[in-house]
């Protein structure tokens, strides 16, 4: 399996310093800055970048549990919202929430929502998450 990469770099003190992260396929290059994390400052952050990850891998892995019951989704959207609080004299994530909706034709409420939560259960970043509150609110179009 491939290996995925990606680099920071951050020059300066912690508020009035500034860094770069990039994608280690030059995709996507972006500044951040204390700001930008835990203020409303341009630039992305982190846990903007674990709220891409996190809702194209649980796309992904509800695309993929539908196919495999047999259900061709026309179109999986999912929206995630990473939380971040300070706690303990430090930071930390303490909720993710995604927020998905779906055209599959022919499913029906209940066998979406079991598929959906299965799919947030079985998604990579979702384990690689385990330690924080997953919410999930998912919704079909049929």
């Amino acid at each position: 399996m491939p290996m995925r990469e990606a680099d920071a770099v951050w020059e300066g003190t912690l508020r009035e310093g500034q860094g770069s992260m990039r994608l280690g396929t030059g995709a996507f290059e972006g500044r951040y800055s204390f700001g930008s994390r835990f203020e409303d400052a341009s630039g992305t952050n982190p846990e903007e970048l674990i709220a891409a990850a996190h809702a194209g891998c649980f796309s992904m892995a509800l695309a993929s549990g539908l196919t495999k019951a047999g259900f061709e989704p026309d179109k999986v959207q999912t929206h995630a919202v990473v939380q971040i609080d300070q706690q303990d004299g430090g930071f930390a994530i303490d909720r993710i929430r995604l927020i998905s909706r779906a055209d599959v034709p022919g499913i029906d409420p209940g066998t979406f929502e079991r598929i959906a939560n299965d799919a947030k259960d079985s998604c990579p970043v979702s384990k690689a998450l385990a330690t924080v509150p997953i919410e999930l609110e998912a919704a079909v179009r049929s």
